[in-house]
């Protein structure tokens, strides 16, 4: 054999080895720092979960125990609003999200996703509850509630409830659902596990969901393959869907889920088993969606929202998502669907945030998860 025969096999091998270890990186480069400073607005929620504000600058607040409070901007908590759905609080599940229908100022609607027991055997499940919001000052209350939607199967246990509500601007409302667990449910269209649900506004499927008419899936699922989404937001130009999910160890994802697609939980992932084992075939496979991005290891994602005020022009256009385990607030940038810059804020407050909102004096809220949990409001450092 040549040396230059030698030679030439000896690149070819060594490129293929560089190619067959070659590290996949998700890490954008760091973002210019805005830095991030936070003040108090209200104390002394038990485990808050999700926060709206109302037409008058007032916040509607949840609380995973199963209450529901109102917060002035001077921090007044409010006692618990009568009316509310009764919420079963075991494990992860309570009273979960709340979002103000788009007609609110004239319908009072407001949705409720809520734990809900299902049987005395234990099963319980992630369902969506309409209500009136009555505004009485001193005495706001719900009525006229009803359970519009039901996740199906109802499960035992106390694992992976979701849920976000994100109404769509054709006034569709999307809602968020985890897999309880049971990880191949999220690859069955025709449950409601591990999914993305689109429903008319009064819980029915609209007609055109991918799904209807099909056997292959309900007709409420609009996307699966999901693990345990608990963030979602409507992207302020494109009007489409984005979520956040939780993955295992590693992989939590971003996704944009679109109609009758699957996003690979649990047979693609970019987590392994809390035991360190793997988990499914990999990172990829035909016909499984890539996620827009991803973390590893993972930050236990809770919370999402798009800046688009125009009072901090250096957050314009960035996605905030909140982190329970790592404790902070990502601000991420975008340039179009893909994310080019990361900076980790709140680092100092040291509380795992579970809500990301705009306020409307454009300002970011929110919540910090605990027992002694609260809201803050956030604006840039150099201000």
């Amino acid at each position: 054999m040549s040396l230059r025969f030698t030679a030439l096999c000896m690149l070819v091998l060594a490129t293929h080895v560089h190619t067959a270890f070659a590290v996949q990186t998700n890490a954008p480069k760091p973002a210019n720092p805005t830095g991030a400073k936070a003040e108090a607005v209200a104390k002394g929620l038990v485990h808050p979960w999700a926060l709206q504000f109302l037409p008058d600058g007032r916040m509607i607040v949840t609380e995973r125990p199963g209450r529901i409070r109102i917060a002035t901007r001077d921090g007044k908590i409010s006692p618990p609003l009568d009316g509310a759905p009764p919420a079963s609080a075991t494990g992860q599940g309570g009273m979960l999200d709340i979002a103000l229908a788009p007609d609110f100022t004239t319908s009072r609607h407001v949705y409720i996703s809520f734990t809900e027991k299902r049987s005395v055997f234990g099963r319980n499940g992630t369902s969506v509850a309409r209500a009136r919001l009555v505004l009485d000052q001193g005495k706001e209350r719900f009525t006229d509630l009803k359970i519009i939607f039901r996740q199906k199967p109802g499960r035992s246990g106390g694992l992976h409830f979701g849920s976000r509500f994100a109404f769509a601007p054709d006034g569709k409302v999307f809602v968020t659902l985890g897999e309880r667990y049971q990880k191949f449910q999220a690859q069955d269209p025709k449950s409601h596990l591990g999914k993305v649900v689109r429903l008319n506004p009064d819980g029915t499927a609209p007609k055109d969901n991918p799904f209807v008419g099909s056997p292959l899936g309900a007709p409420e699922v609009w996307s699966y393959g999901h693990r345990n989404p608990q963030a979602a937001a409507i992207h302020p130009v494109t009007g489409k869907l984005w979520i956040v999910e939780h993955g295992a160890q590693g992989g939590d994802e971003i996704n944009r889920p679109e109609a009758g697609k699957n996003y690979g939980w649990p047979v693609i992932t970019y987590g392994i088993d809390y035991s360190g084992a793997k988990i499914g075939i990999g990172t990829h496979k035909e016909g499984m969606e890539q996620p827009l991005y991803y973390w590893d290891p993972s930050i236990a994602p809770s919370g999402m929202a798009f800046y688009s005020a125009d009072r901090f022009p250096q957050w314009k256009g960035n996605l905030f998502v909140g982190a329970l385990k790592f404790r902070s607030l990502y601000r991420l940038v975008l340039k179009g669907d893909e994310v080019v810059a990361e900076e980790r804020l709140l680092r100092d407050v040291g509380q795992r945030i579970r809500d990301v909102r705009q306020g409307p004096d454009g300002a970011l809220y929110v919540l910090t998860d605990s027992s002694n949990g609260g809201i803050l409001r956030v604006v840039p450092g150099d201000r």
